[in-house]
Formats: structure tokens, C-alpha cells, sequence
């Protein structure tokens, strides 16, 4: 694989689970620990390649710079919610528009419009590491869907292996229950994996 540097697994997983992610990185046809079928239709991809927000937190730590890992949410949702410790760059697929932003009322919030500059910033955080198309990258949105779509736009321009983060940084929404409507399924802080409200300027857009 062009660029890849392999990096001592890290011996606090497991050693079948070492063993996947190994394997994961080394075919772009076994990549996936999800099956496609068992994936929501509006989260799927063009290259079928699913990571739940745990399994990216392990293929980050067992291979560390080699993957680069992409939150694709907007600079709002980053600062008032916070980010995952382990990414390595906010580079948002769609964004606010400010003061501009139309109203949605089908959905009952604002709308976000494309980042036309994504896939510009993606390719530069992906050269500052000396890393290319064909390299591992993971992305992650809020629940899973921006992220697929985003990983679709990168298909169609050459990248090969690029993660969704199917349940994302909030997770799921609750059908039922006293917390229906809530985000308490799944994902990255319910899976009590490592954020932080306070972000770092040398992974967020400075404009």
C-alpha cells in the first residue's frame, strides 16, 4: 500500500482484535466490521467500508498516524459539543452559513450547506502526514449519515479506503422510552470514549 507504515499494534486489545484491524488496513475488501446489510440504507457508502465509533477509536489506537481521522461536522456542533480526542482534524463536510443560514422547517432547525472546500483541506491534512488516496481515513458526523455521504464524494474522486463511523459522535436517536427522541443509543460519548469541549487549534479551521 503506498505510504502505509506499519506501527507496533498496541497490546492492550486483544490479540483477534489486533488481528482484524491489521487485516483491515492490509484489504480494502475485508475493511469492514460491520456487514452492509446490517447498516442503515441512508448510512451506507459507495465502498462499504463501516466502523462503529468504538471499532475507529481501535484502528486509531492500533495504527495511529498511518489512519487519519476526520470529524466532518460543523464548527458549531464542534464547539458546543465538543470532539473526540482521537481526531485528527475537523474538516467540516457541510457547515452553517451564519446569519444566512435558511431555516428548515421539515427538519425544525437550520440548514447546513456544502463546504466546498472539503475536499481541498481533506487532501492537505492528508499531505501534511504523508499520507494519500489510498491510505485509511475514518470519518465521523453526528449519527452516521453526513459521514457516509462525504465518504461517497471521496470514492468518486479516487480514495479507496475511507470508514463511515455509523452510529457517530452523539449516536442514535431513542424510539422509545423515557429518553425517545434523545441521542442515547450509541456513539462516540455514549460509548464513553475520550472528548473534550476544549478544542486544539492545530486540528480545527482557523478561518
Amino acid at each position: 500500500m503506498k505510504n502505509f507504515r506499519p506501527k507496533t499494534m498496541n497490546l492492550s486489545l486483544p490479540l483477534w482484535r489486533q488481528l482484524l484491524l491489521a487485516t483491515a488496513l492490509l484489504s480494502p475488501l475485508m475493511g469492514s466490521a460491520l456487514e452492509a446489510e446490517k447498516v442503515p440504507e441512508n448510512k451506507r457508502t459507495a465502498l462499504g467500508l463501516y466502523l462503529t465509533a468504538r471499532e475507529a477509536a481501535e484502528l486509531k489506537a492500533a495504527q495511529g498516524p498511518a489512519v487519519l481521522f476526520v470529524d466532518v461536522r460543523s464548527k458549531a456542533e464542534a464547539t458546543f459539543l465538543g470532539m473526540a480526542h482521537d481526531v485528527d482534524a475537523l474538516i467540516p463536510y457541510q457547515d452553517f452559513s451564519g446569519e444566512t443560514a435558511p431555516w428548515d422547517a421539515k427538519a425544525g432547525t437550520y440548514a447546513l450547506e456544502s463546504n466546498l472546500d472539503f475536499l481541498p483541506m481533506l487532501e492537505k491534512a492528508l499531505q501534511a502526514r504523508q499520507l494519500g488516496k489510498d491510505s485509511p481515513i475514518i470519518l465521523m458526523c453526528r449519527s452516521g449519515t453526513r459521514s457516509a455521504t462525504a465518504v461517497t464524494l471521496l470514492a468518486r474522486y479516487g480514495f479507496s479506503k475511507v470508514y463511515t463511523v455509523v452510529d457517530g459522535y452523539e449516536g442514535d436517536v431513542a424510539k422509545d422510552g423515557p429518553r425517545a427522541g434523545q441521542r442515547v443509543l450509541n456513539g462516540w460519548r455514549n460509548e464513553g470514549l475520550p472528548w473534550s469541549y476544549k478544542l486544539s487549534a492545530g486540528k480545527v479551521p482557523q478561518n
